[in-house]
C-alpha cells in the first residue's frame, strides 16, 4: 500500500513540541494519527481516527522499577457509550465495570504488546485505550491494537518496532484482508493476527458457520439439513497466516518509518537476566540434583512448593546470610528454567519423562451428574475438567449490548470457564471471573460453536469447572465440552478436541512440545492452542513470550498439533459411543405455526391467557408474531402436548357475538387513515394504540424499538394493514 503520511500543520506549540498529524493508507484502511495533541503528560499518546471512529491510546510508566522479577504491565480497553450516541443502560447511567467484550479486547492488546518489552524491564506500566467515537463498520479490535502500538512506540520504553494487527476473513473461499463488520458477518473465517515486521506474535482464529450470526441474533434463519462445518485445514490456515504476515510486515514497516523520528530517547535501566550470578553459580554447583527432583514434583502440579522448600533450606546456611529469600527463590526459578529447557533441547526429555510428541494419559466419564442435562469428566494427566451442559428456551439466551450494534443481540451458545484455587492446591477465595477465565471460556466457545447445528432450537450453556490443573485446562474444556454436548443429546456435527503446544528455542535449536504441562508453559517461549475435528481447525490461539515466530516453525507446530488432536479424538470417539443420554430430564420442545393474527388470542388481555397456560401446564412459551410460530418447551412431553392442544383450541374456536360486532366496527377503517391515540399496552411484539370506538391498532416493535415509548403516551399513527379482523398501524412521519 502507498504510504501518504504528511505533516499537515503546526497546530499547537507547547513544551512537549508541535502537534503533528499523519494520514496513512495501510492494509485497505485510511488511518489518521495526531501526535502531541492530547494526553501530553503521558509517556506516549496518540489520537487515531479511521472513518468516523476515534480512539485515544496512552502509555504511562512509573519512574521506579519493582523489585520482583516480572513485567508489571496493565492494559485497559474502555468503550464509552457516547461514542455510539448511547446512554448506558441500567440503573447507574455511567460506564462501570468492563464488559466481557472489553475485557477480551484488552487481553488481545496485552498479548500482542507484552512480547515487545525487553528482558529486565520492570517499571509499572499502564496502557489505556479509550473508544471516543465509533461507526458500525470499524473493526475496533484491529484499530485499538494499532493505536496502542503506536503510542507505545512513541514512548521512551525501548521497543524495537511497532506492532501491527490485521484480520483475515473468508467469503466464497476467498481470503479477505481487514473485512468490514458487515463482510465479517458473511465470512466463514475470523482470523486475528498481530506481529512485528516479519514475525508473528499473537493469533486468534475461529471458524464460522455459513450463516455467521445464526445463533446470536434474534431471528435465527434455518439452514439446510446438509450443513457442514467450515473448519480450516492446516494448509489453508498457513495460507491465511501468510496473507496476514505480509500485511503485518508492510504495516509495521510503515508505522516505524512514519513515527521513528518522534520516538522519545530516554535511556532506561534494565535488570540483568541473572541478577545474582553468585547465587546462580552456588545453586548450580550445590543444589542441581535437588532442583531436578523439584522439577519432577512440579511435573505433577502447577505449584512451586518444592522450590520454596529448597529456598528455606538455603536460608539456613552460613553462606546465605547476605542473601534474602526472595533473591534466592528468583534465582532458583532461573536455574530451574535452564534445566527444563536444556533437557528438552539437548536430551529430548521432558520433566515427566514423556517424549516431545506424547500426550498424557486420558480418562473420560460422561453423565456422572444424574440431574444435569449432560456432563463429562475429562482428565488428561494432572488436568481435570468437569464440563456440564444445560439446555434452555429462548428466554434463557444472554442479551449482549455491543457498542457498534444498534440493538442488543441474543447469544444462544455460552461457555463459562471457572478456575478455583483448589485446582492448583491454593486456598484462595472464589471471586468474579478473571480475565484469564473469560479468555479461556471464549476460546472454548469459539472452538465448539461451529459443531452445533445452526437450527438447533435450544439455548445451550456449557460450564467448565476446573477441578485440577497442570497445563492446558482450556483444551480440556474443549474436549469435555464436546462430549458434554453429546451427553445432553445435542446432535453436534462432529467431535472437537483441543491440544496445547509449546515451543522452546535457543539460538539455532528449537523443539515443539505436544500437550504441555504448567511447567513447560511457564518456562517455554510459546503457548499454542489448537482445536478442531479430524478434518481441520475450528479455533486457534497463539501467544509468543519473547520475539516472534516464523512460518516454518509454525507449520511444524500445526502439523504436530494435528497428530495430538487425532490421538485425542480417537479416545473421545470411543467414549462417545458409550454415552447414555438421560432423556427423562432433558427439556422437550414442540414447534408449530398458527395464523399470525391469532397470536394476540394466546396472549390475552394484559398477558392473562398466556400466563394461565404457563402455570397450568408448567411450560415455557415463546411466540413469533411475524411468522405465527409458537414454541412450547418443558420437561414433561404430555404437558407440552396438552398445552399445544389448548392453544390450538383457543385459536380455532368460533368468535363470540362481541367479536363479530367488533369486526363490523373494523370494517369502518381504511388504509391510510390517521389517528392520534393513547398507548394502551406495551408487549414483546409491539404497542397497542387506541384508535376509535374501543378499537386498537398494533404498531410492531421493529418500528418503535429505537423509541422509549410507554403506556399512556400519545402517538400520531396511520392505518397500514387490515387483516383477519386486526389493524396494524405505523407512526406518522
Amino acid at each position: 500500500m502507498l504510504n501518504i503520511f504528511k505533516n499537515l500543520t503546526n497546530l499547537i506549540s507547547g513544551k512537549k513540541g508541535q502537534t503533528m498529524q499523519y494520514e496513512i493508507q495501510i492494509n485497505k484502511n485510511i488511518e489518521i494519527f495526531d501526535i502531541d495533541k492530547v494526553a501530553r503528560q503521558a509517556s506516549g499518546a496518540v489520537l487515531m481516527r479511521q472513518g468516523k471512529s476515534v480512539i485515544l491510546a496512552t502509555v504511562a510508566r512509573e519512574e521506579k522499577p519493582v523489585e520482583e522479577d516480572f513485567l508489571p504491565l496493565t492494559v485497559q480497553y474502555i468503550e464509552k457509550a457516547y461514542a455510539a450516541g448511547k446512554i448506558p443502560g441500567g440503573y447507574v447511567k455511567r460506564e462501570t465495570k468492563p464488559t466481557d467484550a472489553e475485557t477480551l479486547t484488552a487481553r488481545i492488546i496485552d498479548r500482542s504488546l507484552r512480547p515487545l518489552f525487553p528482558k529486565g524491564y520492570a517499571y509499572p506500566t499502564q496502557i489505556v485505550v479509550i473508544v471516543l467515537s465509533v461507526d458500525s463498520q470499524t473493526d475496533l479490535q484491529v484499530m485499538s491494537l494499532n493505536a496502542a502500538s503506536v503510542a507505545l512506540y512513541l514512548s521512551d520504553i525501548p521497543i524495537k518496532a511497532p506492532v501491527c494487527g490485521v484480520r483475515i476473513g473468508r467469503i466464497d473461499d476467498n481470503f479477505i484482508l481487514n473485512p468490514s463488520n458487515e463482510e465479517l458477518k458473511k465470512s466463514t473465517l475470523d482470523l486475528y493476527v498481530s506481529g512485528v515486521k516479519d514475525e508473528l506474535l499473537m493469533i486468534e482464529m475461529r471458524a464460522l458457520p455459513s450463516d455467521e450470526f445464526a445463533m446470536i441474533k434474534t431471528d435465527r434463519t434455518p439452514i439446510p439439513e446438509n450443513q457442514i462445518m467450515n473448519e480450516l485445514s492446516e494448509d489453508e490456515t498457513l495460507e491465511a497466516l501468510s496473507i496476514a504476515q505480509k500485511a503485518i510486515l508492510e504495516g509495521s514497516g510503515i508505522y516505524e518509518k512514519t513515527f521513528i523520528k518522534h520516538k522519545k530517547n530516554n535511556p532506561i535501566e534494565l535488570k540483568d537476566e541473572i541478577e545474582y550470578p553468585e547465587i546462580f553459580t552456588f545453586l548450580e554447583n550445590n543444589f542441581y540434583n535437588d532442583i531436578k527432583q523439584a522439577i519432577n514434583q512440579m511435573a505433577k502440579s502447577e505449584r512451586a512448593s518444592e522450590l520454596n522448600k529448597i529456598a528455606k533450606e538455603i536460608m539456613k546456611l552460613e553462606i546465605a546470610k547476605e542473601w534474602d529469600e526472595e533473591s534466592i527463590l528468583n534465582t532458583l526459578n532461573k536455574v530451574k528454567r535452564t534445566i527444563v529447557r536444556s533437557q528438552i533441547l539437548n536430551e529430548g526429555k521432558r520433566a515427566d519423562g514423556r517424549g516431545l510428541k506424547e500426550v498424557r494419559p486420558i480418562s473420560i466419564e460422561t453423565n456422572i451428574l444424574p440431574n444435569a442435562h449432560g456432563s463429562c469428566l475429562f482428565t488428561r494427566g494432572q488436568t481435570q475438567a468437569l464440563v456440564v451442559a444445560t439446555l434452555g428456551g429462548d428466554n434463557d439466551a444472554q442479551m449482549i449490548d455491543l457498542l457498534n450494534e444498534k440493538n442488543p443481540i441474543s447469544e444462544r451458545f455460552m461457555v463459562n470457564y471457572n478456575f478455583p484455587g483448589f485446582s492448583v492446591g491454593e486456598a484462595s477465595p472464589i471471586k468474579a471471573p478473571s480475565r484469564r477465565e473469560l479468555g479461556h471460556g471464549n476460546l472454548g466457545k469459539r472452538a465448539l460453536y461451529p459443531s452445533v447445528p445452526q437450527d438447533y432450537p435450544y439455548v445451550i450453556r456449557l460450564v467448565s469447572e476446573i477441578l485440577e490443573s497442570n497445563g492446558s485446562s482450556s483444551m480440556a474444556t474443549v474436549c469435555g465440552g464436546s462430549l458434554a454436548l453429546r451427553a445432553a443429546g445435542v446432535p453436534s456435527l462432529d467431535l472437537i478436541a483441543g491440544v496445547a503446544m509449546g515451543l522452546i528455542f535457543e539460538n539455532d535449536q528449537f523443539a515443539v512440545l505436544t500437550d504441555i504441562m504448567g511447567l513447560e508453559d511457564h518456562d517455554g517461549d510459546m503457548d499454542f492452542k489448537v482445536a478442531g475435528n479430524k478434518n481441520g481447525i475450528t479455533a486457534l490461539q497463539m501467544d509468543i513470550k519473547l520475539g516472534g515466530i516464523d512460518q516454518e516453525k509454525l507449520k511444524i507446530a500445526l502439523y504436530q498439533a494435528k497428530e495430538g488432536r487425532l490421538h485425542i479424538l480417537d479416545i473421545m470417539e470411543k467414549a462417545a459411543k458409550e454415552i447414555v443420554v438421560n432423556e427423562e430430564i432433558l427439556p422437550k420442545i414442540e414447534l408449530f405455526s398458527i395464523e399470525p393474527s391469532k397470536i394476540v388470542d394466546i396472549i390475552g388481555q394484559g398477558g392473562k391467557t398466556i400466563k394461565e397456560i404457563i402455570e397450568k401446564f408448567n411450560v415455557s412459551i415463546d411466540l413469533d408474531r411475524d411468522k405465527g410460530e409458537v414454541k412450547i418447551s418443558g420437561c414433561d412431553n404430555e404437558q407440552i402436548m396438552a398445552a399445544k392442544n389448548y392453544i390450538i383450541n383457543i385459536t380455532t374456536s368460533h368468535k363470540s357475538h362481541k367479536k363479530s360486532f367488533k369486526e363490523k366496527k373494523i370494517s369502518d377503517f381504511e388504509i391510510g387513515q390517521e389517528f392520534e391515540g393513547v398507548v394502551k399496552k406495551i408487549t414483546q411484539f409491539g404497542a397497542f394504540v387506541e384508535l376509535k370506538d374501543d378499537i386498537d391498532g398494533l404498531i410492531h416493535h421493529s418500528k418503535i424499538k429505537h423509541l422509549n415509548i410507554k403506556e399512556q403516551d400519545i402517538l400520531r399513527v396511520k392505518v397500514s394493514e387490515i387483516k383477519n379482523g386486526k389493524i396494524s398501524v405505523d407512526l406518522c412521519e
